[in-house]
């Protein structure tokens, strides 16, 4: 309880709540696959410029796409290294496009999409997923979107891992 703690307190006082919503529902007891697609509700739900919301997870070498809210895409599968998803993936790292028009690497989802953020969900250095935002104003995410979608991503690699 304390690790939970240390998340929930990681993020902004605003931002407690939403990461705490996460956490009852991780510790909750619910099924892998209930618990990803309320995480994703929870999280689109906490900021009104998230215009599409997906967990990715990671299936040997390819992202699959999992639980989301928004536009229908035709990106439901990704090879690592492929596109934003596929970078943070191969990376370990967040990636967070300002203009996604301006990243040849992005893979088109929607002529509305401006810009993308994708937070790897890690157990130790392994990637097992990750939680993917994508906004229709240019510039949309901030440090205080990280935290939050980093937050997440520790509470949920522990579903994503067994543990």
């Amino acid at each position: 309880m304390d690790q939970i703690a240390g998340i929930i307190n990681s993020v902004r006082a605003e931002d407690r709540a939403v990461v705490q919503a996460v956490a009852d529902l991780v510790t909750g007891g619910a099924s892998r696959e209930h618990i990803l697609e309320r995480a994703v509700a929870i999280l689109k739900a906490a900021r009104k410029h998230y215009t599409w919301l997906g967990i990715y997870l990671l299936e040997d070498d390819t992202l699959v796409l999992g639980p989301f809210i928004g536009r229908p895409t035709e990106h439901v599968r990704i090879p690592i290294g492929s596109g934003i998803c596929g970078l943070a993936a191969r990376t370990k790292e967040t990636v967070n496009v300002e203009d996604v028009n301006a990243d040849p690497r992005y893979l088109a989802c929607s002529l509305e999409t401006k810009s993308e953020l994708v937070v790897p969900i890690m157990d130790g250095n392994t990637v097992l997923g990750e939680i993917d935002v994508d906004s229709d104003d240019l510039a949309a995410f901030k440090e205080d979107d990280e935290q939050l979608l980093k937050a997440a991503a520790r509470l949920l690699a522990g579903v994503l891992s067994n543990k």
